[in-house]
């Protein structure tokens, strides 16, 4: 392959300059019309000068990073995995541009151009520069897996020995986006119960290290005997006073400690199996890992995905070891010959619903269309859950709130009625 340095003008007239790969001169005009430009002049690069006038034309910043040292360039190309809601969009606009009948090899260089948050230029300029070279489209996203999950590789090759790409992408979008929407969710409902711990923290600590040394000197110049809970108001405030880099540091290493324990392969057990069964907030969680497994492992084998590989797959996407453990031993005695309804019984994990529905779908022959059913029971209740968990959560952190202030109040008036008692004797 050749690099051409071209200048062109877009149908609105503007102009424009960049650098592009090609098997020839002609190869390059034939690439440049099928982007709808008008090719003004096509020149093999000069080399050594390629990427620096890539660069002026907009069309790559390697140039630039070349000359800085490696260490800096690694943390400028550092890339980041990209959220739910913009692998929904990419999915969508990639689609929509293969819909509209362009090439695959044009389709990705417009998607340099549109704008897609949360997933680089760069990104689809390398899933062009591979495909031109002969790679799949699966192929060229596999080289990249921070940005493209075992799944998303996996449909797309589907979709390209189906001959159904532009299906299996708008599902993906479909797929992610719902995700995104039940994700959004959880995290909104967890909003209001963090601002009010937050600032009833806050309000306590205020008070107990700057308003409480005032009221200490009053009841202190009265010299009269204070009630139990004052003096213990007192003692606290002092500790706070003079030892809140203390407090700090007991809180930093209880949660440093409490992370280094959840990280390891027996703490993470025992915390991810406690969200699932915690009070309150454990229906939920369950809830989303259900329809987690449900959507992805229907959504996989619906695109064609054997169902070992789609196995594998969604245990890479369920964030929870405990749900992890039971995919695997499923996946291993469906290796060894048996339905998936009966080693999933046998994890003891998920519920007789999902037994049931899996059972039917084997006996019917359509286990996806089971699944995908599973996945909307799952999701609808998962939003009644949350909504329930919410309202659960407000009282509860309201009341335990009011208890603190209460106390405090009580201490504080106690001792002024203890005084007021005392001065009028």
């Amino acid at each position: 392959m050749a690099e051409f340095v071209y200048k062109a003008r877009k149908k609105n007239g503007t102009s424009i300059q960049g650098v592009l790969e090609a098997g020839d001169r002609m190869a390059a005009l034939a690439q440049l019309q099928k982007q709808g430009l008008l090719p003004v002049s096509v020149e093999a690069a000069a080399k050594g000068k390629t990427k620096s006038r890539g660069l002026r034309g907009g069309q790559s910043s390697s140039g630039l990073l070349n000359l800085l040292p490696q260490s800096t360039r690694d943390y400028f190309t550092r890339q980041k995995k990209p959220g739910m809601k913009e692998l929904a969009n990419y999915s969508n606009q990639l689609a929509n541009l293969l819909k509209a009948g362009m090439p695959l090899t044009a389709a990705l260089n417009s998607m340099t151009y549109v704008g897609s948050k949360g997933i680089p230029t760069e990104v689809s300029r390398q899933l062009k520069q591979d495909v031109v070279e002969g790679k799949s489209l699966s192929e060229a996203m596999s080289r990249q897996p921070v940005i493209f999950s075992n799944m998303f590789v996996n449909m797309v090759r589907s979709g390209e020995q189906s001959g159904a790409l532009v299906e299996v992408l708008k599902r993906l979008s479909a797929h992610y986006e719902r995700f995104a929407e039940v994700q959004s969710k959880f995290k909104s409902s967890m909003i209001y119960p963090t601002v009010v711990i937050i600032v009833g923290l806050s309000v306590i600590f205020f008070f107990m290290t700057f308003m409480m040394p005032k009221f200490m000197e009053i009841f202190k110049s009265m010299n009269a005997p204070l009630p139990a809970t004052t003096r213990f108001l007192m003692d606290s405030s002092t500790f706070f006073k003079n030892y809140w880099w203390a407090v700090l540091i007991g809180i930093f290493t209880v949660v440093m400690l409490f992370r280094r324990y959840i990280q390891s392969a027996r703490g993470r057990v025992a915390w991810d199996r406690w969200k699932m069964n915690a009070p309150i907030i454990g229906n939920a969680s369950r809830l989303n890992l259900f329809a987690q497994f449900s959507r992805t492992l229907s959504t996989l084998m619906q695109n064609g995905v054997p169902v070992l590989v789609a196995l594998k797959i969604t245990e890479l996407v369920i964030d929870n070891v405990v749900i992890k453990k039971a995919i695997t031993d499923t996946r291993n005695a469906v290796t060894d010959g048996k339905t998936i309804a009966q080693p999933l019984a046998k994890s003891g994990v998920f519920p007789q619903l999902m037994i049931d529905m899996v059972k039917i779908g084997e006996e019917t022959g359509d286990i996806p269309g089971s699944l995908q059913s599973l996945a909307e029971t799952y999701e609808d209740d998962l939003q009644t859950a949350l909504r329930l968990m919410t309202t659960m959560i407000e009282p509860i952190l309201i009341i335990t709130m009011a208890l603190f202030v209460g106390f405090i109040l009580l201490g504080i008036l106690s001792a002024m009625f203890s005084l007021t008692s005392n001065i009028n004797r």
